[in-house]
């Protein structure tokens, strides 16, 4: 396993923005979005490393997040304005995003803001917004997603099935990230974390004929996957974004949740890798 790229920053008006850029650079970047009160720092080794082996990959800590300054956006809209203010600063033309959870949301309102600069989307374990007939997640769901100071326990129980298998990949998934983690990792501020809690809350409520007619007018290729024991976000709105999206793929995983990417790093690198040529 290849060691943690270095930490590097580029200033715009708004931000400076904190960065970690692996792998052969050239061609059309992937930029890594995160998921809520996550960082550059949580993002599974087992995964960047195969995503990094012939591709150019940027992890990224959006505007008022983890390692970046700025003023933190409390709506999808200035998430993704953060995004492009980043790719702008760093004078790329043209990325494909990959998008975990929240940061699946923040990519497709970049694709809509800024079609001319995504080439292809994956987004991982999200959602276009409330798609029909999603159920109500389970109390405990809400209950750990307000937790500052989640355990190991809650966060297996968000990203991964409740089983044996399960818990053995979310206690190898942590075991990987720890290692890699460097002595000066920080947080998300309890600030920054209430401003994505807005922001989602915002993204939820838009009518689904909106949500539809977003879907339609994305161009560019959209891989959405999930996997199917995802406890916070189902697969079912994977499904529908796949479905809506001119030219959307769906991929599910049966025996994995909201951390699929994780459990099953090698095979959805691959699998990334293939959309993306």
């Amino acid at each position: 396993m290849s060691t943690t790229p270095s930490t590097t920053t580029v200033q715009t008006a708004s931000a400076t923005y904190a960065y970690r850029r692996t792998g052969p650079v050239g061609g059309v970047p992937l930029v890594l979005l995160m998921r809520f009160r996550g960082t550059i720092d949580d993002w599974d080794p087992a995964l960047i490393e195969p995503l990094s082996r012939n591709r150019d990959v940027i992890l990224v800590d959006n505007v008022g997040s983890g390692r970046s300054t700025g003023e933190p956006r409390d709506s999808m809209e200035g998430a993704a304005a953060g995004i492009i203010d980043f790719v702008e600063a760093l004078e790329l033309t043209q990325v494909d995003l990959l998008g975990w959870s929240l940061g699946g949301v923040v990519a497709q309102y970049v694709v809509d803001a800024r079609p001319d600069l995504v080439r292809r989307v994956v987004v991982a374990a999200s959602t276009p917004g409330l798609v029909p007939d999603t159920p109500a997640p389970d109390a405990r769901v809400t209950e750990i997603q307000m937790k500052p100071d989640a355990t190991a326990g809650d966060m297996a129980y968000l990203f991964y099935p409740d089983t044996d298998d399960g818990r053995a990949a979310a206690a190898a998934s942590d075991a990987r990230i720890a290692a890699a983690r460097p002595t000066d990792a920080v947080v998300v501020s309890d600030r920054a974390a209430g401003a994505q809690l807005v922001a989602a809350s915002v993204a939820y409520q838009v009518p689904v004929p909106d949500l539809v007619a977003r879907l339609a007018r994305t161009t560019q290729p959209v891989l959405f996957a999930n996997g199917m024991q995802d406890v916070g976000i189902p697969a079912s709105a994977s499904v529908f974004g796949a479905t809506h999206a001119p030219h959307g793929t769906a991929l599910l995983y049966g025996d994995a949740g909201h951390a699929f990417l994780f459990q099953h790093a090698e095979h959805f690198a691959a699998t990334v890798d293939l959309f993306l040529r």
